[in-house]
């Protein structure tokens, strides 16, 4: 983690020197140096560890297992080998999804999994995708909450976090969102089902994996909706290039081995998350991608 400023610079001297005598002979030598130091990476070296900000309540891809308090999860054990790779130890700091860029940008944590859009992938420094995915919405059951296209979540109660694409889907169509914070699954699924919000719109993998923990839910993924497709990558400050360059390198080591897939078959029930999805997928005018 950070301790001082993100940038070094460091400037070195002009030297001239002429030297005038009987001679014509005249030498002039002049060396610059303008190099600016990956503080970050240099940081990480130094002390042997990479912070990781994430939210440990999302599974599959953060989250601890019922009776256990070791994290794991999709991005969590990509992470836990891109830091191997680099020769590093890794901590994760657990904390809400909306604070984990901030986190980033104090230097509190180091990197994430996420995806960036519209202006934010000017403001971090970030990998090649190690996810591809699209958004879908699970409603319920026996009515799909009234919902048979994406105009008709006008009115709806939408149940998601705050500052995400998802949210911003559900009121770009006139729903309103109840917000939860750095809430379980069950609790976005739960009020669904009880009638306390009517969908939940949100990554398609994710959600395929979160109804098969509640079967007795009135609820499922709609049959007819796909849209937004979406990439999650590794993000880090903007100014760690060196670090960037680093993780980029061995994302795509790991694309090549096949253990970014050997990951996601193990977490994603099978399922291959590391290339595009298949079929049309409704691109929504106005969302950022």
């Amino acid at each position: 983690m950070r301790k001082s400023s993100i940038y070094a610079v460091l400037f070195a001297l002009v030297l001239v020197l002429v030297a005038c005598g009987d001679s014509e002979d005249t030498t002039e030598d002049s060396t610059t140096t303008d190099e600016v130091t990956d503080e970050v990476w240099e940081e990480i070296k130094e002390e042997g560890v990479i912070t990781v900000g994430t939210s440990g309540t999302l599974y599959p891809t953060s989250y601890y297992p019922e009776g256990s308090d070791e994290l794991t999860g999709f991005e969590v054990e990509v992470q836990r080998e891109i830091a191997n790779r680099l020769g590093v130890d890794v901590e994760f700091e657990i904390m809400a999804y909306d604070a984990i860029l901030s986190a980033i940008n104090s230097g509190r944590v180091d990197m994430t999994s996420m995806g960036l859009r519209g202006e934010r992938k000017e403001q971090f420094a970030y990998t090649q995708p190690i996810k591809y995915s699209f958004a879908t919405m699970i409603v319920r059951k026996d009515d799909h909450s009234g919902i048979e296209k994406l105009e008709d979540l006008e009115g709806k109660l939408a149940g998601g976090a705050a500052t995400t694409v998802y949210s911003e889907i559900a009121e770009k169509f006139g729903a309103e969102v109840k917000t939860y914070g750095n809430a379980t699954n069950d609790a976005y699924l739960r009020d669904v089902h009880n009638g306390r919000t009517d969908v939940v719109i949100n990554d398609y993998y994710l959600q395929s994996l979160a109804i098969q923990a509640f079967p007795e839910f009135n609820i499922e993924i709609h049959p007819d909706l796909k849209f937004h497709t979406s990439t999650t990558s590794i993000v880090m400050p903007k100014e760690a290039e060196k670090l960037r360059e680093e993780v980029d390198a061995i994302v795509a080591e790991m694309l090549e081995d096949g253990t970014l897939r050997e990951i996601s078959e193990e977490f994603f029930d099978g399922q291959d998350v590391t290339v595009e999805p298949e079929g049309d997928v409704i691109e929504i005018e106005g969302i950022a991608k």
